[in-house]
């Protein structure tokens, strides 16, 4: 059995996170210079400190000389006041950078989103996409506007405090550097642990996010089913997995801090009992002692906060790493770089030619239903259709009949011609490979082999783009989006004044409800549409279709989920949408068929059939099969 296509992510080299944060950063060099400006000036000035606490002790308190004791107690209080406005200035810069960053990188990510194909999401849980999306970002974002700046000035502070040891006295100096490998290499051994072990914790909290965007979705199913028990044990399943990820990275952060924190402390008790005895034989002063302890306390303060930061950096570089992966997924649909153009007036004549397709790499059992196309004609014993299948991605055709052999096409070598304005009905069983079809028009997937044109004009050579603005869309299953009617209908012709809007409303026949509703077309129809009906949600698809006026329509039975006199009402609107257009059609009905100028009958991924529906009953055996077992028994 075929192990199941498994999400495509390329390797990510652990090195190409900084690079990868700077180029973001980039733009913004001019605030980032300044910041760290700021952060140098604020260092610099606590530094300086450890020289009025040494001028306090040796000339103020030993030489009880309280006129200079009052002028360093006013130094020491100007160069806090300069070192607090330094800390203002750099924390409000990098705090900026942070939300900056995120914000950027949140835009980049959607961007690349919306070029990736529905090939992807079939891939790819919606929710993990989500959780990458915000929670990583969010991650990312706190440590850019936080957590780095607080590493960047302990590190200054570290290296500039050991210089002002240095000066004050270069014995105790050296004894404090022998102890800096003893605190670095607990810092780099367990950081990586933290970063590995955050990368699989970030991975649980994204697993956990697709499930509960799952069960949320289908609400109305898990209640009906009384399903909400065993869903909240696979839930506390869930979250126990992410608790189990996160102890690990808790265990090893809690014992790289006290390991920090236990060997500073140590250090610097060693070195203050040396400088005690420098004191007493007189080769220091007490003043001096006093600053490279204040120095110390300080190096060891930023040491501790380098180990406690360094957790969460690390643990960003995970969310990061996950970022990269997402944002450097390869876009299936291959972009032509200079794309060929449509003549202005598109007839809408379409020609397939030998078209091959293939959704590879399935396991024996989703083979069986995943070819299906989810809202076919189906046969008795025929399997139940799903909704969702799993493609991956298929390399750009050569045109060569390679994948004749293959067992696993959907489409076989599909020859069809429709003329511009034809009606055409599309008929067969459940994995003929008509939803499919609808999908090879839209290149949505690219081909195993063979060719479709439309106008005469290879649809690989255009850009995607160019090519869908020419289909209005009207699925079994409508599409409605969390805003107003208004948005909902111009969706597909945005610049749409409101009166067109309402125009084609009045044609679909939605305006009848729509008028009924408080707010009318500003009526807010919550998530995927919870407030309509299913034959209103499909008026409103039909409307945006009418609105959109392209020269092909691609109907998936656009009245499946009417009433009997809705269904009159929008045939009526439909019959008149039609006129000079080529429509392709997934029919379901016997009206449907009836009306159409040819019918095609789809078996296994090819044409068996072709003609009107007197012609079929006389011609076709499939077809009459169909005709008695539902398109004549919808119809009764």
């Amino acid at each position: 059995m075929a192990e199941r296509a498994k999400p495509v992510q390329p390797h990510v080299s652990k090195r190409a996170v900084l690079p990868w944060i700077g180029a973001f950063l980039k733009p913004y060099r001019g605030k980032v210079i300044t910041a760290i400006i700021f952060l140098f000036i604020g260092s610099l000035a606590w530094l300086s400190l450890g020289q009025g606490v040494r001028l306090m002790v040796d000339e103020g308190f030993l030489k009880d000389n309280g006129s200079r004791l009052n002028e360093i107690i006013m130094l020491v209080i100007a160069i806090t006041a300069l070192s607090s406005s330094a800390i203002f200035c750099r924390f409000y810069l990098m705090t900026w950078l942070g939300e900056r960053v995120s914000a950027d990188i949140r835009l980049k990510v959607y961007d690349h989103l919306l070029k990736l194909s529905p090939g992807f999401y079939a891939k790819l849980r919606t929710g993990e996409v989500i959780s990458r999306f915000t929670a990583d970002s969010t991650l990312l974002q706190s440590v850019v506007g936080s957590s780095l700046s607080m590493a960047l000035r302990a590190s200054v502070t570290v290296i500039g405090g050991i210089v002002m040891m240095a000066i004050t006295s270069f014995k105790m100096t050296g004894l404090v550097l022998l102890a800096v490998p003893m605190v670095l290499g607990p810092i780099f051994f367990f950081g990586r642990k933290v970063r590995d072990l955050s990368r699989k914790s970030q991975d649980k909290v994204g697993d956990l996010g697709a499930y509960v965007d799952e069960t949320l979705h289908e609400i109305h199913t898990v209640q009906a089913y009384c399903h909400e028990e065993q869903d909240r044990a696979l839930f506390n399943h869930r979250v126990e997995a992410v608790m189990d990820a996160a102890k690990g990275r808790i265990k090893y952060r809690s014992i790289l801090i006290s390991l920090v924190m236990f060997l500073s402390i140590l250090a610097i008790a060693v070195v203050v009992w040396v400088g005690a005895h420098d004191v007493m034989s007189g080769a220091i002063s007490a003043g001096e002692l006093s600053a490279f302890m204040f120095y110390a306390v300080m190096v060891a303060g930023s040491v501790a906060t380098i180990s406690e930061v360094i957790g969460e950096i690390q643990r960003a570089a995970g969310a990061t790493e996950r970022l990269i992966e997402l944002i450097e997924t390869p876009i299936d649909i291959p972009i032509v770089e200079n794309p060929l153009k449509l003549t202005s007036a598109v007839r809408g004549e379409l020609e397939l030619k030998d078209v091959r397709f293939s959704y590879s790499k399935f396991d024996d059992t989703s083979r069986a239903t995943e070819l299906s196309d989810g809202n076919s004609l189906e046969l008795v014993d025929s399997p139940e259709p799903i909704h969702s299948p799993e493609p991956v991605e298929s390399p750009e055709s050569d045109n060569s009949h390679a994948s004749v052999a293959n067992n696993n096409e959907v489409i076989r070598g599909l020859n069809i011609h429709i003329k511009p304005g034809e009606r055409v009905a599309l008929v067969g069983a459940s994995g003929a490979g008509k939803s499919t079809l609808f999908e090879l028009l839209q290149r949505f997937y690219v081909l195993d082999s063979g060719s479709i044109e439309l106008d005469g004009v290879d649809i690989a050579k255009l850009s995607p783009q160019t090519l869908r603005q020419q289909y209005a869309l009207v699925p079994q299953e409508s599409v409605i989006f969390a805003t107003s009617v208004l948005e909902n209908v111009r969706y597909g012709r945005i610049e749409a004044s409101e009166d067109d809007v309402k125009q084609a409303c009045i044609a679909a026949k939605a305006d009848e409800f729509i008028t009924e509703f408080s707010d009318g077309y500003q009526t807010y129809l919550g998530e995927r549409g919870v407030r309509l009906s299913g034959g209103q949600k499909q008026r409103i698809a039909i409307a945006r279709a009418i609105l959109a006026d392209r020269p092909i329509l691609l109907l998936d039975e656009a009245t499946s989920a009417l009433d009997a006199v809705s269904e009159q009402k929008v045939k009526q609107a439909l019959d008149s949408l039609m006129v000079g257009k080529t429509t392709l059609i997934i029919a379901h009905r016997l009206a449907t068929v009836i009306n159409a100028d040819r019918i095609l009958v789809l078996d296994k991924g090819q044409v068996v059939g072709s003609g009107t529906h007197a012609e079929l009953m006389q011609s076709s055996e499939l077809y009459r099969e169909f005709a008695s077992l539902q398109l004549l028994t919808d119809d009764k």
